[in-house]
């Protein structure tokens, strides 16, 4: 793949004395270079539904703190 790029002469000039000097071409100085750069995020894996929250609260009677994984499973559908 071809890609055109304008860089400042003295970069330019930095890329061919190390292609240069290892004997190889520009690209793959660049090719490397890019290699180099930290790969990127993993985008979040969905599962279903989030909850767009947590909280700690007293639901009065206690049914609520004593329910939430029944309530969760039937929120997960799971």
């Amino acid at each position: 793949m071809a890609v055109t790029v304008e860089l400042p002469p003295a970069t330019l000039r930095r890329l061919e004395t190390e292609a240069a000097r290892r004997g190889v071409g520009i690209d793959v100085v660049i090719a490397e270079l890019a290699e180099a750069l930290p790969a990127p995020a993993e985008p979040e894996r969905s599962t279903g539904h989030r909850f767009g929250f947590v909280g700690i609260a007293a639901s009065g009677d206690g049914t609520l703190s004593e329910r939430y994984k029944e309530i969760r499973r039937a929120e997960l559908g799971s």
